[in-house]
């Protein structure tokens, strides 16, 4: 019998792109996946409670769980030149101690915003209602994440896209880093590696067999969006270069976790580098 993982991740068009190939069991795996879609701010509460195997993370939050989660390299999103984006009504001045709604307390826009705005009144909400909060007058403003940085209400215009803010804070032109992947430290060594193994494949499966995946999401009704926006996002968010962190990205996450830490939001600066899966290990018990 094949062991159960629980692998959770956002229902956004890049995640479930990412991860069908191990739905589909394209990929011949040898444990049985259970997916499950939930937005990011119940996947960070879930991670911060230790709750499923593998799980979809911001990156802003894995400081937090490092002792529970090893971070993986693979099925990651970045921005690079984008990213979200602030909102408000085009006839909005927006106050200093507006009221904002964002995505979730650990995202990574979260933590910009709260570096760049510190007196804004947050409001934490599913990603899909913020437009409408902010439509409604329910909040000043909002962030933007996923597919709904592509389209919004002509009556709304962008404030600042979060992409600038992590620029100026970062110091270097480097990729954003949004969303991650992380695995529950309590399994075995040896099936977190082909775990990550399988999930690598089935993100390099997915990018090089785009069009036929993406006619399989958009008949089978698994994306909020139509074929031309989908084709717009996977641009974005899910490429060649969600496959395997590179070393740039590693060092852009290191930067991410170096701000956090300067601003007091983690307790102890971390090295992204101790905190993958150690391929060494598998190598090392075959030689």
């Amino acid at each position: 019998m094949r062991k159960k993982i629980s692998l959770a991740h956002s229902p956004d068009a890049d995640d479930i792109f990412m991860y069908m190939a191990v739905k589909f069991g394209w990929l011949g795996q040898d444990f049985d996946f259970e997916n499950i879609a939930l937005d990011i701010q119940t996947l960070n509460e879930k991670a911060l409670e230790n709750f499923y195997d593998v799980s979809a993370i911001s990156f802003a939050l894995y400081p937090l769980i490092r002792d529970e989660y090893a971070l993986l390299r693979t099925a990651v999103s970045f921005g690079e030149g984008y990213g979200p984006k602030l909102i408000k009504k085009k006839d909005k001045i927006l106050k200093k101690n507006f009221k904002v709604a964002l995505s979730g307390a650990h995202t990574t826009n979260a933590l910009l915003f709260k570096m760049r705005y510190k007196d804004a009144r947050i409001v934490y909400k599913n990603f899909l209602d913020i437009e409408k909060a902010v439509l409604d007058g329910e909040v000043d403003a909002g962030v933007l994440i996923h597919e709904s940085i592509l389209e919004f209400d002509d009556s709304l215009c962008v404030e600042a896209e979060l992409w600038d803010l992590w620029l100026d804070f970062a110091k270097e032109n480097l990729p954003l880093p949004l969303g991650g992947m992380a695995l529950r430290r309590s399994l075995p060594l040896s099936d977190a590696i082909k775990i990550e193994k399988i999930l690598t494949k089935a993100v390099s499966l997915a990018h090089n067999n785009r069009f036929i995946l993406s006619k399989m999401l958009i008949q089978r009704k698994l994306v909020r969006v139509d074929e031309e926006k989908l084709d717009i996002y996977l641009d974005l968010y899910a490429n060649k270069n969600s496959i395997s962190m590179s070393e740039l990205q590693l060092k852009a996450v290191n930067k991410l976790f170096e701000l956090g830490f300067k601003e007091g939001f983690y307790d102890t600066m971390i090295d992204v580098s101790s905190y993958l899966i150690p391929f060494e290990y598998e190598e090392a018990r075959n030689s």
